[in-house]
């Protein structure tokens, strides 16, 4: 009887020689393959983590595109901030007023008039309303042969090739729709040679808002942050 068997036991329960079965249990295989998955998974997690904080770091992303695009609108001080006013720097996003136009004044402008419709004293009237707003009248009149019962717009401002602009801009807020042409004149006057299309001058009042918005140009819009 060997020293292992219990005493009282012996036959089938006998246990016998030096070699012992190892009793250790089978690995899943299922298990193999669920514990690499894992690990892989793991893996995966780590290195995008690691990405966001590169790109956090490096300031690669939208936020600071965002902060890009915006730096140039204007940012609230943090008193205005806390009291809810406006921006501190406010005063820089619109573009600054363009200065005042000189212009040239409507005594300093000889205009002739010139009717080129079948509407009789038309010239006349047309030239003493102008008188009466300050403009210096001149030759008064039908059209020449070239115009008469040809300008079926509202009127035509003639000039020569070296009439300044602000001339014609002057004299067009008296007639709006009128167009500019030149001829080989060398004076200084201006012909206005009145339309079919042509009614009546603009009201005293309009040709005013319309000479002092040339005199003083309104400034860009304000950026819109």
């Amino acid at each position: 009887m060997s020293m292992l068997t219990p005493p009282g036991m012996g036959g089938k329960y006998r246990v016998t020689g030096t070699a012992y079965p190892r009793m250790s249990r089978k690995r899943s295989r299922r298990r193999i393959v669920l514990a690499a998955l894992g690990s892989v998974l793991a893996l995966a997690l780590v290195g995008y983590g690691a990405l966001q904080l590169i790109d956090v770091f490096r300031g690669d992303g939208p936020k600071r595109n965002t902060a890009a695009g915006a730096k140039d609108c204007p940012t609230k001080s943090p008193e205005a901030a806390a009291k809810g006013g406006a921006p501190a720097a406010a005063s820089t996003a619109s573009a600054p007023a363009k200065p005042a136009v000189v212009l040239p004044q409507p005594g300093t402008i000889t205009v002739n008039v010139y009717n080129a419709t079948p509407r009789a004293g038309l010239a006349k009237a047309v030239g003493d309303e102008l008188a009466k707003r300050g403009f210096l009248i001149g030759t008064v009149g039908n059209a020449p042969a070239d115009f008469d019962k040809k300008v079926p717009g509202t009127g035509i401002l003639l000039g020569s090739p070296t009439t300044d602009k602000a001339v014609f801009a002057v004299l067009g807020t008296q007639l709006p729709g009128t167009t500019q042409q030149t001829d080989t004149r060398e004076t200084a006057d201006v012909d206005l040679i009145l339309g079919d299309a042509f009614k009546e001058l603009s009201t005293k009042e309009d040709a005013d808002k319309a000479l002092a918005l040339l005199a003083n140009p309104a400034p860009a819009p304000a950026k819109n942050c």
